[in-house]
């Protein structure tokens, strides 16, 4: 991922968090503080190479333990700004248990179009990542978002004008790396999913 590739005006880095034990297991984590794992750990002081480069303007991040770790090894921490909105989808009586677990009790489940049942639906979270794309919009220079699996494809979907049940079609693994940009004034996915070891 060349830090060239389209313009830094208006260019947002997304960075999901490393591994944590529930993320290895499947396990819905929403706003339970799992911390990474060991391999979590190795996997953000890699993307320090990475990120190197960059100069970012502004960086927000999940309250979130594992996502302010993942920032803090990337080296990313000095310019750090909480946002609530970047925390994770609220599972609610979900949490902690993993799709098959749902689907056992109930096999019509879908996360993008039901929600969870004590937490949020998605519309929710949509708002919420609308929220962020409206502050992201108002700073100029690049901006890297450290956040979760589930709320960073809502936030790409939503970036580009799709529905929040979009994001269904964005996998998005532990680590990775994206990019929402600009071209000729229309927002795009400049990459998705990036697991490459390129310096960006």
């Amino acid at each position: 991922m060349s830090s060239d590739e389209h313009s830094g005006e208006g260019q947002v880095l997304l960075v999901r968090h490393a591994e944590t034990e529930w993320s290895l297991s499947g396990r819905h984590t929403g706003r339970s503080d799992i911390p990474l794992t060991d391999r979590g750990r190795g996997a953000a002081r890699q993307l320090r190479e990475r990120l190197a480069g960059i100069e970012f303007a502004r960086v927000l991040c999940s309250p979130s333990s594992r996502a302010h770790e993942t920032c803090e090894l990337s080296g990313q921490c000095e310019l750090a700004e909480e946002r609530t909105d970047l925390l994770e989808w609220d599972y609610g009586d979900y949490e902690g248990l993993t799709s098959a677990e749902i689907k056992a009790e109930r096999a019509d489940w879908n996360l993008w179009r039901d929600g969870c049942p004590g937490g949020e639906t998605p519309a929710d979270v949509g708002a919420r990542a609308d929220r962020v794309i409206a502050e992201l919009h108002g700073i100029a220079g690049r901006v890297g978002v450290f956040s979760h699996g589930h709320m960073l494809r809502v936030l790409g979907a939503r970036w580009i004008g799709l529905q929040t049940a979009h994001g269904a079609n964005l996998g998005l693994a532990t680590g990775a790396l994206c990019l929402l940009a600009q071209e000729h004034d229309a927002p795009i996915l400049g990459r998705w999913n990036d697991l490459g070891g390129e310096v960006l």
